[in-house]
């Protein structure tokens, strides 16, 4: 399952002929299914894999969000979820109060977030239900190949886990 599914992975993995790949999102004309994330209108245990990249900073509830996205998983199986990370912030930043597009770029980073999260993030996705790897992939890569993807300095991989 492939939440709100980025172009630049879409075509890659449409074309894999070794898996079973379904898009999700709430309006995106590249989705299969379209839903609300806090609400999934699916079974329970059905994917091995989960990608959701850049999506919780949007959703109003994150944790249900990510709740739900632990119960559609099958046991054992394994995630992404990428957020936007302010290493200078211990804590998730949130205000409910701040509406005004203009407001929350400047609180958020971008017009359409609503919140931003600390380094506290890998404990909001424990606090779901997930396992949480983290994963730094600058000891893994050389220099040359950490330039050549445009990595943001000091990004983490987070890969979730069901038991």
């Amino acid at each position: 399952m492939h939440i709100a599914p980025e172009q630049s992975f879409y075509k890659l993995f449409r074309n894999q002929k070794n898996l079973d790949y379904t898009t999700g999102d709430i309006e995106s004309p590249l989705a299969d299914l379209h839903f609300d994330l806090h609400k999934i209108p699916l079974e329970d245990n059905q994917y091995d894999v989960i990608f959701c990249n850049h999506v919780m900073e949007h959703v109003e509830n994150d944790v249900k969000c990510m709740q739900e996205l632990l119960r559609i998983m099958k046991p054992g199986g394994w995630g992404i979820f990428q957020v936007p990370i302010d290493r200078t912030r211990n804590s998730t930043y949130e205000d409910k109060t701040i509406t005004d597009p203009k407001e929350r770029e400047k609180h958020f980073w971008q017009y359409d977030h609503v919140r931003l999260y600390g380094t506290n993030y890998p404990d909001v996705l424990r606090s779901a239900g997930f396992e949480v790897e983290e994963y730094d992939y600058r000891k893994e890569l050389d220099v040359e190949t950490y330039s050549k993807y445009c990595f943001d300095d000091g990004e983490m991989l987070y890969i979730v886990r069901k038991n």
